[in-house]
């Protein structure tokens, strides 16, 4: 009981401490990327490439964002990670996605990269190429945002409450925050099903 409520109350006030203008932010980039007819990316990698496969659902069928995940297609990613190497393989999948300024890169990380430490180095490349070609960055990240918070164009943190569960929160609020934002009346364009029963 005592565990289930601190847990409980950590999400509370991760609620209450979320950066409301960095999601605005981040809801400006996507509309202004829908306007001009790019692409949406969804970058995670474990819990958080979970959460990247619901958001292209949502992002493409609720807001109308031509919108991928790498990691959906297994078949590729592993052909990649076997011949070429794990760090390199969403780079590589952009490359031949063709990547560019009108795009968008979005990352869901609980760390968001730190090629010195050797975690989600996939992420720092793919980042490295957003920033080579034009393309906007945003993120829902976890600790201090690592490499995406440093050079995302919108970046919403997750605040750390207890060290001891900065991944589950992330993971979770990973979720929150892309409901959120596909929800947003600004991006919205495709009523929900349960919403439209009446």
């Amino acid at each position: 009981m005592e565990f289930t409520q601190a847990f409980l109350a950590e999400a509370v006030e991760i609620l209450n401490k979320l950066d409301v203008a960095a999601i605005e932010k981040t809801v400006d980039i996507l509309v202004q990327t829908r306007e001009q007819g790019g692409r949406l990316f969804m970058l995670g990698v474990g819990g958080s490439a979970a959460n990247a496969s619901h958001a292209v659902n949502d992002f493409r069928k609720i807001v109308g964002i031509e919108t991928y995940a790498p990691t959906d297609n297994v078949s590729e990613l592993t052909a990649r990670t076997n011949d070429e190497g794990w760090a390199s393989v969403f780079r590589a999948w952009l490359e031949g996605s063709h990547l560019n300024a009108k795009d968008c890169i979005f990352v869901f990380s609980v760390g968001g990269g730190n090629l010195e430490k050797n975690v989600s180095p996939n992420l720092v490349l793919a980042l490295q190429l957003a920033k080579e070609v034009g393309a906007k960055i945003v993120g829902v990240v976890g600790r201090d945002g690592g490499y995406t918070a440093q050079v995302a164009d919108a970046c919403v943190i997750i605040p750390t409450i207890d060290a001891e569960h900065i991944t589950p929160h992330t993971e979770a609020f990973q979720s929150v925050v892309a409901h959120l934002l596909v929800t947003h009346p600004r991006l919205k364009v495709v009523q929900t099903k349960w919403e439209s029963v009446r």
